[in-house]
Parts: C-alpha cells; sequence; structure tokens
C-alpha cells in the first residue's frame, strides 16, 4: 500500500496520522498530527481527470474571495508553492493528490435532531454558496455529467433495472413529470452550482447548543446547472426520514430565498426536481450495486430514498403553496389580484345575513381572553352552546375574531399527535357571525355552488356550503358558510348558479350545527390547494403564514375594514421587550426561548397562540392549573369580605384544625403568613426566642427564600455570583449527596458521615463565641439537586442539634402535602420529629400563603417578643384556599396518584438511564425527582451544558422541567399532583428522544 502519510510528510511538511474516510470512487483520509491539527488528505482515483481537480480548487479559491466566512474547505499548497501533486500507488497508477482543511462537525446525515432552525441555516448557506458561484466559470462546468439534472433524462431509458413493478410504474411517473418541465428548466439561466449537497457533504456542529451548518464540502460533482436543480439536490436529501417533509422543505426553501432570492416559477419547481433526483439516486445505485455488489456506500440512501418516494403523502400544490408562502411570494399570479379586487370592492357585497354588521360588537374567544372551554381538552355541550351567551343577548348579532387563537376546539381531529401536548389546531380561518338560528344567508355576490354536505358530527360543521365565485377578470376564488341548517340547503346541486343577494341557506340550531351555539362560519379561500374534503376552519399556530395566505381575512366580502374582524396578537417579543425595561435585571427567564403562558388546566398549560405544554416542573400549582373548586372559593369568599386574623373567623380555625390533622400532635401551633420566604423568616425568629442564640447551621446550596433573613440562610442566594456571601452567624454543612458527595450511596454510615459534619459546624460556632440558634433545611434539598439524603440523616443532625441547645426547622415548601406519596411530609421519611414546619407556596395552589408549625413550647418562648402580625396572613379568602388544597388532596387521592404516578416515572427513568450514559443518576420519591447528567459515569462530572440543551429541547417538545443543583446539571421534575400514566408516558417519550440527539452527548 502507498506511504501517503510519507508523501503528505515529504511534500508539505505535515506529519500525520491517516484514518479512511469514506468516498464513491476516491480515497479520502481524516490527517491527524499529534498537536491537534487536522487536514483532509484528498487522493483522486487513477485516471481523474487533471482538470476536474483544478476546477474544484479554483471554485474553492472563488469562494474564499467572494464569501471567505462561508464554511468550506480551503485548499493547502504543498512546499514548493503545488496545490496539486501527482504521486505514485502501490500499482503503480498514477493518482492526483491535495490537501485541504478540516472542517468541524459531523456528517448531517448522523446528526439529529433535523430541527427547522437547522434546515433554515443549510438553506441559507446554500443560497449564500450559489450566489458566490454565479460569477465562477470553467470548461470542466460544461462537461455531460450523470449527476446533472438538466440531462436526467437518461433515467426513463434505464428503468428496466427496477425489478419490482410498481416502484418501476412510480419512477416512470416522475420521469414523464420531469419530462414536461424540461422546456421551463432549459428557459433558466445556468450557473455554476454544488450539485451535491446530500447528507453526507453537510457538516453540523453546536454553538451555543444551537445546531448550525459548520461546513459544505466536495465539489466533486460540480456542473453548470439552473441554480433551482442545486436547490433541489440538497432539498432530495433533506426531506429523507422527516417526520414533517413539508415543514422541512419549506425551512430549507425560505433559507436559501433569503441569502439568494427565487422567483415563484423557480420555486414550482422544487417538488418534481426533487422527485426525479431521487429516482436518478435509485436508478443509479440500482446499476452500480449489480456491478460493485460489496461496496456499502452506493447504495446508502437507497433505502430511505424508497420509503420517501412510496410512502409520502404530500399535496403537490399544497406544497408549492407553502413554499411560495415561506419565501414571501404570492400563491400564484392570480391571488394578489384577486385581494386587490376584494379590498377595491368593500363596501358593495350584499349582506351575507342580509343586514349591515357594521354596528356588531366583537366578541373575544381567544386564549388570552376568554375562559371557555374550563377544560381546554374537552369542551362540554353546553359551553358549545352557549357560547358568547354571558355578555350578549340571545337576539344581538355579534362577530367572532379572524386569526384568534381559541381553545374551544377540542375534538380529537385538531390534535396533531398523540399527546395531550401534541400540536393542535387552535388559529380561526374564518369570521363568525353569531346570530339567532334561521336567520337567512345571503351569496354576498354571484356564485356557483361548488360544495353541499351535511357534516354531523360533534363540533364540525353541521350544514356546510361552499360557493365559487369570479372576479370581472375571470379570477376564481371561494367562500365557506358553515353551522348551516341542512335542510335549508338540501337541494342545492354543485354547478348550480346563485345570484347575488339570494338567500340559499338559513343558520342551524344547536342540534343541526355541531353543537355550537347559532353562528355562521365564514371563510375565504384564494385556493383550493390541500382543502381535499375537509376544509380546515382553524389552523395550527406554527402553520399561520400557510393557511392565513390561502384563507385570508374575509373582512371585504362582509363590507367590513380588515382590523375591525382581525385579531390582535399579544406580541411576546413586546412583552418581553417591556419587562427588559422595566424589570430588573436579575429577574430571570426561564429557557432560551422563553413561553408566555395564558392559561392553565391541571398539569397543563397554554401559550398566547394556545400551544399547550406538560407542565412537569411547577410545584405551586400542588392540585392542578385552574381547579374549578379554588375558583368557586376565592369567587365566594370575594363576594363576602376577607380580613384577617384580628377578627374571628371559622375559616381560620378551620384550616388550622384541618392542617393540624396532618401533623403529629407535638406540632400544634399555626402562625399564617403570605409566602414560604416570610414563613421562614418567622421560623428563624422562632428558633432564636426558643433558644437564645443567633447563630444557625444549614447544609450548603440551600434556598429558603428571598426576605433579608431568608437570604441569609440560603447559600444558594449568598455564595451566587454577586451575593453578599457567608454571614458570619451562619455555618454550613454539606449537602447530603450520595451520588456525587463524600459519602456515597450503598455505606450503610453515609448518613452518619454528613449528620457528622454538625459537631466541626457547632464547633465553629463555639469558637467564635456564639451560640446556636438551630438548624434549618428543605428536607429533601431541591435547588441543591433533587437530593433523598441517606438514612439516618436527619436523625443524626437534630440529636446534635438538639443536645448543642438548638431547635430543628424543617423546610416543606418543596416536598410537603403529599407530593412524596408514600408520606404527607418528608420529616417523617426521615423518622424525625421537628420542632417547627414550614410550608409555603403548594398550600395556596398559588395563592400566596405560607404556614409555619410548632410546638407549645415554642409558641410561649415567642410570645415573650411584641406582638406579630402578618396583615394578609391568615385573610379570609386565604385560609379558605389553603384547606380546600387540603380537602383536594384527600378527596382527589392525590397522594396516592403521586405514589403510583411517581413509581412509573422512576421505573421509565430507570429504563432510560440504562440506555444513555448521559444519565448519571435518577433518584426521587414520588413526584420529587431529580436526574443527574453526567459526561463521564466514572468520574461523575457534571454535565452542564447537555443539561441545557436537554432542557430547552424538552421545552421545545412542549414539556417544561427544571434543572438545578450547584452545577445546573439535574433535571427536576415537580409536576402538579394531577399528572396522569399518559402525560407520564409523553415526558420519558421525548426525553429519550431527545437524549438520543447529539446536542445530549457528552
Amino acid at each position: 500500500m502507498q506511504d501517503w502519510a510519507g508523501l503528505l510528510r515529504d511534500n508539505c511538511g505535515i506529519e500525520a496520522a491517516l484514518t479512511r474516510l469514506n468516498g464513491e470512487y476516491d480515497l479520502n483520509f481524516r490527517a491527524e498530527t499529534t498537536e491537534g491539527a487536522a487536514f483532509i488528505l484528498k487522493v483522486m482515483h487513477a485516471g481523474c481527470d487533471p482538470a476536474l481537480i483544478d476546477m474544484q480548487i479554483a471554485a474553492l479559491n472563488h469562494v474564499a474571495q467572494q464569501a471567505p466566512d462561508l464554511p468550506m474547505p480551503r485548499v493547502i499548497a504543498a512546499r514548493d508553492g503545488a496545490q496539486v501533486v501527482m504521486a505514485t500507488d502501490a500499482d503503480g497508477q498514477q493518482r492526483l493528490v491535495w490537501l485541504q482543511t478540516v472542517l468541524p462537525g459531523c456528517c448531517y446525515a448522523d446528526f439529529s435532531p433535523h430541527s427547522p432552525a437547522l434546515i433554515h441555516d443549510l438553506g441559507a448557506q446554500a443560497g449564500r454558496l450559489a450566489a458566490a458561484l454565479a460569477g465562477f466559470e470553467h470548461p470542466v462546468l460544461a462537461r455531460d455529467f450523470k449527476w446533472d439534472l438538466m440531462k436526467a433524462h437518461w433515467v426513463g431509458a434505464k428503468l428496466s433495472v427496477i425489478d419490482d413493478g410498481a416502484r418501476r410504474e412510480l419512477l416512470e411517473r416522475i420521469v414523464e413529470d420531469f419530462t414536461a418541465l424540461r422546456p421551463d428548466l432549459a428557459a433558466l439561466p445556468l450557473q455554476a452550482s454544488h450539485n451535491d449537497l446530500n447528507d453526507y457533504n453537510i457538516l453540523v456542529g453546536l454553538q451555543d447548543n444551537r445546531p448550525l451548518v459548520s461546513g459544505l464540502i466536495d465539489l466533486g460533482d460540480m456542473c453548470a446547472t439552473p441554480r433551482i436543480c442545486d436547490l433541489a439536490t440538497a432539498a432530495a436529501y433533506v426531506v429523507l426520514d422527516h417526520p414533517a417533509p413539508e415543514h422541512a422543505l419549506a425551512a430549507l426553501v425560505a433559507g436559501y430565498h433569503g441569502q439568494y432570492p427565487l422567483s415563484g416559477s423557480e420555486v414550482d419547481l422544487v417538488w418534481p426536481l426533487l422527485r426525479m433526483r431521487l429516482a436518478l439516486s435509485v436508478v443509479n445505485s440500482t446499476l452500480m450495486e449489480r456491478d460493485t455488489p460489496d461496496d456499502p456506500y452506493v447504495t446508502i440512501s437507497q433505502a430511505p430514498a424508497w420509503r420517501f418516494l412510496e410512502g409520502n403523502r404530500i399535496d403537490p400544490e399544497l406544497l408549492r403553496c407553502r413554499l411560495r408562502t415561506a419565501c414571501g411570494l404570492p400563491l400564484n399570479a392570480a391571488a394578489r389580484r384577486i385581494t386587490d379586487w376584494l379590498a377595491q370592492a368593500r363596501g358593495s357585497f350584499a349582506p351575507v345575513i342580509g343586514t349591515s354588521l357594521a354596528q356588531a360588537r366583537m366578541g373575544a374567544l381567544s386564549v388570552a381572553s376568554s375562559t371557555i372551554p374550563r377544560n381546554p381538552f374537552d369542551i362540554t355541550p353546553a359551553e358549545a352552546a352557549t357560547l358568547g351567551g354571558d355578555r350578549f343577548g340571545p337576539d344581538e348579532i355579534w362577530l367572532g375574531h379572524y386569526g384568534e387563537p381559541r381553545l374551544i376546539y377540542t375534538a380529537a381531529a385538531f390534535r396533531a399527535g398523540p399527546w395531550k401536548a401534541s400540536s393542535r389546531r387552535s388559529v380561526h380561518l374564518g369570521v363568525d357571525i353569531f346570530a339567532p338560528a334561521g336567520q337567512h344567508i345571503h351569496a354576498p355576490m354571484d356564485a356557483i355552488v361548488a360544495v353541499v354536505e351535511n357534516r354531523t358530527g360533534p363540533l364540525d360543521y353541521g350544514g356546510m356550503v361552499i360557493l365559487r365565485h369570479e372576479t370581472p377578470a375571470g379570477d376564481a376564488f371561494h367562500s365557506l358558510y358553515g353551522h348551516l341548517d341542512f335542510d335549508s340547503c338540501a337541494g342545492l346541486r354543485p354547478g348550480e348558479r346563485i345570484d347575488r343577494r339570494t338567500a340559499f341557506a338559513r343558520l342551524g340550531a344547536v342540534d343541526c350545527n355541531g353543537g355550537w351555539a347559532p353562528h355562521l362560519h365564514f371563510q375565504l379561500a384564494l385556493s383550493l390547494a390541500g382543502m381535499g374534503a375537509d376544509w380546515p376552519g382553524v389552523a395550527d399556530p406554527d402553520d399561520m403564514g400557510l393557511w392565513g395566505t390561502i384563507c385570508p381575512n374575509p373582512a371585504a366580502l362582509l363590507n367590513l375594514p380588515d382590523d375591525r374582524v382581525a385579531h390582535v396578537a399579544t406580541d411576546k417579543t413586546h412583552v418581553r421587550d417591556v419587562r427588559a425595561r422595566h424589570f430588573g435585571g436579575n429577574l430571570r427567564l426561564s429557557y432560551s426561548d422563553p413561553v408566555m403562558l395564558m392559561r392553565g388546566w391541571r398539569h397543563h398549560l397554554f401559550d398566547e397562540w394556545g400551544r399547550p405544554y406538560l407542565d412537569a416542573y411547577n410545584n405551586v400549582p400542588h392540585v392542578g392549573h385552574a381547579h374549578p373548586r379554588l375558583q368557586a372559593v376565592a369567587a365566594d369568599q370575594l363576594l363576602r369580605m376577607n380580613s384577617n386574623t384580628r377578627y374571628l373567623h371559622p375559616a381560620q380555625t378551620g384550616f388550622a384544625e384541618k392542617l393540624l390533622t396532618k401533623l403529629p400532635p407535638e406540632l400544634s401551633v399555626c402562625w399564617f403568613v403570605n409566602s414560604g420566604s416570610e414563613a421562614n423568616e418567622l421560623a428563624l425568629r422562632l428558633a432564636r426566642a426558643a433558644s437564645g442564640g443567633k447563630a444557625m447551621i444549614t447544609p450548603d446550596h440551600g434556598y429558603h427564600g428571598n426576605t433579608t433573613g431568608a437570604i441569609d440562610l440560603s447559600a444558594y442566594k449568598f455564595n451566587a455570583p454577586g451575593g453578599v456571601g457567608q454571614p458570619d452567624w451562619v455555618e454550613l454543612v454539606d449537602i447530603p449527596d450520595d451520588y456525587r458527595g463524600a459519602y456515597l450511596r450503598g455505606d450503610p454510615q453515609a448518613g452518619e458521615g454528613y449528620a457528622a459534619q454538625v459537631d466541626a459546624a457547632i464547633a465553629r460556632l463555639t469558637g467564635r463565641g456564639q451560640r446556636l440558634a438551630g438548624f434549618i433545611a428543605e428536607t429533601y434539598p431541591s435547588v441543591g439537586g433533587q437530593i433523598i439524603p441517606p438514612p439516618g440523616y436527619l436523625q443524626g443532625v437534630y440529636a446534635r442539634i438538639r443536645a448543642a441547645g438548638g431547635v430543628c426547622i424543617a423546610d416543606e415548601v418543596q416536598t410537603g402535602l403529599g407530593r412524596l406519596g408514600s408520606h404527607y411530609f418528608a420529616f417523617e421519611a426521615q423518622g424525625v420529629l421537628p420542632d417547627i414546619v414550614v410550608l409555603g407556596k403548594p398550600i395556596g395552589n398559588g395563592h400566596p400563603i405560607g404556614v409555619v408549625i410548632t410546638t407549645p413550647a415554642i409558641a410561649r418562648a415567642f410570645e415573650k417578643g411584641p406582638e406579630f402580625f402578618s396583615t394578609f396572613g391568615g385573610s379570609t379568602l386565604s385560609c379558605r384556599m389553603g384547606k380546600t388544597v387540603l380537602d383536594i388532596v384527600d378527596d382527589e387521592g392525590l397522594m396516592q396518584n403521586a405514589q403510583a404516578m411517581g413509581e412509573r416515572l422512576m421505573q421509565g427513568l430507570a429504563g432510560l438511564a440504562a440506555r444513555h450514559a448521559l444519565i448519571g443518576d435518577v433518584r426521587g420519591q414520588g413526584l420529587f425527582i431529580g436526574v443527574e447528567m453526567v459526561t463521564d459515569r466514572d468520574l461523575r462530572h457534571p454535565a452542564t451544558r447537555q443539561t441545557s440543551y436537554v432542557l430547552n429541547r424538552m421545552r421545545e417538545e412542549r414539556v417544561l422541567i427544571g434543572c438545578e443543583g450547584p452545577d445546573n446539571n439535574i433535571l427536576k421534575i415537580r409536576p402538579p399532583l394531577t399528572i396522569d400514566a399518559e402525560d407520564v408516558d409523553m415526558l420519558l417519550d421525548r426525553l429519550d428522544l431527545i437524549l438520543s440527539e447529539n446536542g445530549s452527548q457528552p
């Protein structure tokens, strides 16, 4: 074998080890020096045309000048300045050899996920490359080349190589379509093109955890061809095995168009050229497989190409519209003319319901404005039948907005995936006209009946009519009328003419219009693309660019201004900008792309566009978001009065009595305050009053609130960057972390080992002449990393603290009220009895409330000081809310659910840990769970970057979780106690997917 490494050393002065890379014809090696430098050594096949290599080198040099920041290789010259050298291989054959810089990243084929953002970046880089090559010329570009799509008609003569008859017929149709568009191709200008941006010639890397194209390589297939052929080639590989190929294509084409603008006619060629490229690929690989059956490279894309060609269900016309829309181009030449004519004719159309709508009021049904339905996953028949009944009279005519995101569309047909938090169609594509049942519906202009249907399913259209119209210029468009009384329009026949002002139907009543309050769904369509038999009246918010273009605001046909009926969305960017101006800069937002949430239900949240999210993070809504019992209690009490503990009220004593049934009898005195922070502040005062001391001992990285005293007790805050530092009256001990700490799981003395650190802390305080007041800890440290202390830990700590005259405080804000499943409070699981227990936000389910419970002896010691009073602590409203939360936990079996769902989640996470090395530890109890991420299971190094990646990707997959720990490498899972098996399974499914992605790898 030829010593190619020696050739590299002799000609370039580079001492490197070579690793063979894949290639169809040539030898390619990765050359790495001992210093870490890397290159690509390219050894051309024997007989390779030198002019072909000259073209590639010239093109790379051209691109380096035209677009120096494009991620393309640079040519490395030999010592004598030559960019190509001739060498003889072991068989005595002459080989051309040249050297390139190496680019970072891995092949696109080996990277996941192929996100819209990544594909958009690929399109942008491909567009920039094409623009840079537009002025490049070389004689070899005009070669007769099988991979030039302009010359792909050769495939038709080779289809007999495909043995499967169905597949052969499929390719014949693709070739026929291609043949028909060849004149259009021939009319396009030619330019130098890469021509082979396949998934192995694209490199991808991560920048700030975001995937970006890091390299475009291999110009060996360059030729002169219309630029759209180059883009279609890249598109052919982007769609392979992609779960949403039409969205992937839109992202690619939009990215390309943004850098190198395309015409509408060019965009229309993407789909047929893409299919022809795949046909070319499978025919060529089949031919080559017969000649070289042992070479896996020749068939590397064959299976996914066939899967796409045979399995895709893409509507070509809808895709054409999607791609044009993604580029900001009109759907077609007629679309712009139609919208212009409608705007000019506004005011001249016949009233659709026989009367002017100019004075009709608007009624908001948006996510932000409406609380209908109460359950966003299941609108009740009564809710659907009475929409707007709380604001409008029974005979009043009122309008519903166009483009409005709503949660009323709860039928399974509106959901795109298997989970409740899957994407769903929520954005209204028409204008609603609410009017009494029986109201006559009139044609706004001359029309031809296109469709008459009776769609009898729940929440469907009921009677539906679609009319076809033409502008004076002969451009056709359609209007849709839904929720009709079918009996009133059943006699209409497709093709029948209807004159302007003709009453052709009546509004249906609830029993025949899909179950809705009587109203007309009025929708405009400029194209029939993708409509099929379904005619969607609602769109996915992430697809409104397309559907809002196909079905624009129909206000003109109603003789109304567009902005009169158009929904004005809450602008997340504006809200974020205002927040940045008027909120403190250290008030952090979650996730790199923050969510703006408007509604909640049980363990789900909804953003301003109705996108659902599984809430596996927020422990504050302990019994679930928007619980009807809590809403009823709050409304009822606010109708009465809301006062404080200076006055007697049975709500206060009732709350105390209910709460104390959950605690040991020794803990029998309560104080009600406004928050967990205030509760911990009060607990500190109680400890000092009872002990006579001031100093406190607490675990490192603990958190107890945001008041001054609570911050002084919270190493998570006072040791953070910008923190005030550790007070002299606070001593820290280690978090009892038996995974990465000083004493590890499996050591029977681990608990005692951590507890013994208290002895040294007491000694340090005594040495400074300070008297101990007590010990405070989150019973199970949460911000410290969702820690489950080893057995015996708190027993040992409490014994030492009490022996030194101190008081033991259990901060149960995170772990109390049944979250652990097996125990109502975490201190019970540790087998200890605290002197003071602190409860916070979950006991109010989001209502501001905190509680401190202690012994009568400590209470008496505190009574010797000044009066304690908290204005809204123990308010009648707060006490009723707190008691109701406790009742709900009991009545709905939420503690038992926490245990069952926690076990299901822990088992599933253990299964993920067996498959994904990033998971170092899974720990938890009930629905208090931590997943520790490490880059090395033996060394247990924290995987901080990867944890951030997982956290943000889970948010993109509609699952909200948090991260904690000193190194921010622990996923925190603490959902409301209402979470069910389906949603546990979604969390596990999405986490499994994300842990397989490149961003999750060490």
